[in-house]
């Protein structure tokens, strides 16, 4: 269900913008306090481990086994099950048929603030098929006795309980092995434990409630190049074939060009590129067709083989290649008949091999949050640590009928590098509260995490949609942190707007609030890597054209959301596809617009500046005419003080804009992307199916025809503002280490260049760009990888 959209009017601008937030944070062992006071301890502890987030405390039954346990008198034989009974909620292990000494090994978790009893109660039943399950016995605690557990000590042994009669009767025949114990969620037993909060789910939901961390399949880029064939006969003899190559992993299928001349020994070398996963479970299908008519193609041999006999190549020194033959199409069905085939055939030389020098991209480019290699032979060590802490949310909106009210499951799911985490679900609440933490290693800082908030409707009531296919997990908001905006070692404590764009226009869904830390190991490491390119040089030495990129990640990104979805339980295709950003490259009237005035911004910068000229050279001002022209006879009489002054003034607005350097990451900002004054016309054209749903043919095919450009020139205004957005934070404080490296860079320069003759410096610097293609490299210079790891305002378009 969802609530009507506000208009833009009527909205409060403050909805849409990231606030403060101070939750209590840290692992806090209070000294008094009911249920579980023996062993807390005598004073205050905080810890590390888990300190950004907000601590909750639960109590944990581990059920073990039981031995030794009595028939039932009716059947002579046992079915037992456990119950665990704390006031109103209880919880059951499954059931063992005719088992006198069953092992359960499970662990339930009741939270502390929804404890209403005095004393937990363990029963053990014998299932009976007719009528009510039988009592076999029970343990009782006390919970003021149940000692708690502090991480990271080692876990509480379980032990052996007698079992007695329910009315307290005395012992009875039968042993029970538990484990009672008050910890928080930074026990191991938490993330799977059956909750009290989760009571209601049943079947195959128990598992899609539980937090769980997945890691993204490793990556390659399978590279095959087409040399050329031989003795390919047509079925045809009295023409010519005209020759192709088609190639075939999995779902992906590339071709060569036609051989531009008809012959039986055609020649292409062209490189075809797949993407391929770890384990390889796909084939490489290679087959020589013959173009025999515009409409109709005819097989002249085929070739299978399998990706793991290629050899693994680290950089761009070439392979052997290797002749095959082909086997003939259609033939072979009887081995006699194989063998005199085998005499001749048809033979084809192809250079193959799998690319660990490139880094396999799966994510948009603008927000990719891992750039290492596939091959962990040229991983460099880490630069740092990110800690994420997911603490609740705030005031969600309804997103489905359940009982005839609107209800929400949020779950939260986080994604950097090829980690991704989801938290547990919390049923049926609008403000639900995780309290779940997180941590990655970071090995570039100029990379994004990305964060999403779903709702659940795998809850194991084999649930529908309205249109009577399979339920699909709801999308509620979605945001991102580029780590290079943040400062090292402070913990920041936000509250971000869930904002979803849709066809009636921006909505905001709730808050999200989140504590996280970006700790660096190394400043000197940390300054190290901002001269270095992005991406691995295998992407420079051996680049890709744009249209391979795109088609390579789209292969990517079905084979991530694949392979996840094959995970216990599922990260569903939706859930990937949502995070990973796999519409980004449709067209949209909106994002143009906020392209165009992204561009638009930067020029006024521009236009300001002449206007000051203006007024200087028409004594708007007569004391800064003045100064201007003093300023300016000093430097033409003395031109080596130029340089100089341009950089010493850099470094004072670097200085001055210090002070009013941003106090939180940025966040999807509504305004730049036009999301609140978009037209319903263009909201229309933005949601429309891709191909459009227009009647007439004429207009689809013009307007898919519009969309496709229009996307290119979307990407390329958006390329320009994003250089343009880059030199402006180079002195506002955005990325605080690049702004503190690039003012000093233009002190020293300023130093430099006044104690060098202005002279030898234009003589080096023309020298410079003029030296000679030998001695040019073909990895861009440390000045270019500083400039383009600098953030842009692309973080906060929506």
């Amino acid at each position: 269900m969802q609530s009507a959209t506000l208009p833009a009017s009527a909205t409060d601008p403050d909805d849409y913008k990231v606030k403060d937030a101070n939750p209590e944070l840290g692992e806090r062992w209070l000294n008094s306090g009911s249920y579980g006071g023996r062993g807390w301890m005598s004073s205050e502890r905080f810890t590390s481990t888990y300190d950004l987030v907000e601590q909750m405390f639960y109590l944990y039954v581990r059920v073990v086994k039981a031995r030794d346990l009595p028939p039932s008198s009716i059947t002579g034989s046992c079915d037992p099950y456990v119950e665990v009974k704390l006031g109103n909620y209880r919880g059951r292990t499954r059931h063992f048929e005719k088992k006198m000494n069953p092992e359960w090994n499970q662990v339930f978790a009741f939270s502390k603030d929804r404890i209403q009893s005095s004393t937990l109660e363990v029963f053990v039943k014998d299932k009976e098929m007719v009528g009510r399950d039988d009592y076999v016995g029970r343990v009782v605690f006390d919970l003021n006795e149940i000692p708690t557990r502090v991480p990271p000590n080692s876990p509480l042994a379980p032990q052996w309980y007698r079992l007695e009669d329910r009315r307290g009767g005395g012992k009875l025949r039968g042993e029970m092995m538990l484990a009672v114990w008050m910890g928080t969620q930074a026990d191991e037993a938490f993330p799977e434990a059956w909750h009290s909060d989760a009571s209601s789910v049943y079947g195959e939901g128990v598992h899609n409630v539980r937090s769980k961390v997945y890691v993204s399949p490793k990556l390659w880029y399978l590279r095959v190049n087409v040399i050329e064939a031989q003795d390919v006969l047509p079925n045809d003899r009295s023409r010519l074939p005209d020759l192709f190559v088609k190639a075939q992993v999995g779902s992906q299928v590339l071709r060569t060009k036609i051989c531009p001349t008809r012959t039986t020994n055609p020649l292409w070398n062209e490189d075809l590129v797949f993407v391929a996963a770890e384990p390889f479970e796909e084939l490489l299908v290679i087959t020589v067709e013959d173009r025999v008519h515009p409409s109709k193609e005819e097989m002249m041999g085929k070739l299978i083989l399998p990706l793991d006999t290629f050899e693994k190549r680290l950089d761009h020194r070439p392979v052997h290649s290797r002749w095959f033959n082909l086997e003939k199409y259609g033939f072979g069905a009887l081995e006699a008949d194989r063998r005199k085939e085998l005499k001749f055939s048809s033979r084809i030389h192809l250079r193959v091999c799998l690319e660990g020098g490139y880094h396999v991209l799966d994510e948009s480019t603008m927000y990719t949050s891992d750039q290492r290699p596939t091959s962990r032979q040229l991983w460099k060590p880490p630069v740092g640590i990110l800690e994420v802490g997911i603490l609740s949310a705030q005031g969600l909106l309804p997103m489905k009928m359940k009982d005839g009210r609107g209800t929400t499951d949020a779950y939260c799911v986080a994604k950097y590098g090829q980690k991704w985490v989801r938290t547990r679900t919390i049923l049926d609440t609008m403000n639900p509260k995780w309290s779940e933490q997180y941590t990655w290693e970071v090995y570039d800082p100029c990379t994004v995490m990305t964060l999403g908030v779903f709702d659940n409707c795998h809850l194991g009531g084999g649930e529908k949609s309205a249109t009577g296919s399979a339920a699909r997990d709801s999308q509620i908001g979605k945001l991102r942190i580029r780590l290079s905006t943040l400062e090292a070692h402070r913990i920041y404590t936000h509250s971000y707007p869930l904002l979803v764009l849709q066809p009636q226009g921006v909505k905001k869904m709730g808050e999200l609030q989140l504590a996280f830390r970006f700790t660096t190991l190394s400043l000197a490491n940390m300054i190290y890597v901002y001269g270095h390119p992005l991406l691995p040089k295998m992407h420079y030495l051996q680049p890709f054209t744009v249209n391979q990129v795109d088609s390579l990640r789209y292969q990517a990104m079905n084979i991530v959301a694949l392979r996840l979805g094959r995970a216990e339980p599922p990260l569903r295709k939706e859930v990937v596809e949502y995070m990973l950003d796999v519409d980004s490259h449709l067209w949209s009237m909106r994002r143009s617009k906020a392209n165009f005035f992204r561009i638009m911004s930067l020029l006024s910068g521009m236009i300001n500046m002449g206007r000051w000229f203006g007024d200087v050279g028409n004594w708007k001002n007569p004391m800064t005419s003045v100064l201007v022209h003093i300023l300016f006879l000093i430097l033409i009489w003395y031109p080596e003080l130029i340089l100089p002054t341009l950089f010493f003034y850099m470094f004072l607005i670097g200085l001055w804009n210090y002070r009013f350097r941003p106090r939180h990451p940025p966040h999807m900002d509504t305004k730049i992307s036009w999301a609140e004054a978009a037209h319903p016309d263009e909201l229309d054209e933005e949601f429309d199916t891709f191909p459009t749903s227009r009647p007439h043919d004429i207009v689809r095919m013009r307007y898919d025809r519009l969309r496709s450009v229009a996307g290119r020139i979307q990407t390329v205004v958006g390329d320009i503002a994003t250089q343009g957005e880059r030199l402006q934070s180079l002195l506002v404080w955005r990325d605080p280490r690049a702004t503190g490296l690039f003012i000093m860079f233009c002190l020293c320069a300023a130093v430099v260049l006044y104690v060098t003759p202005f002279k030898v410096v234009a003589l080096v610097t023309g020298l410079y760009y003029l030296r000679h293609p030998r001695f040019r490299s073909k990895l861009p210079s440390v000045p270019s990888n500083f400039f383009k790891r600098l953030p842009a305002r692309t973080d906060g378009l929506l």
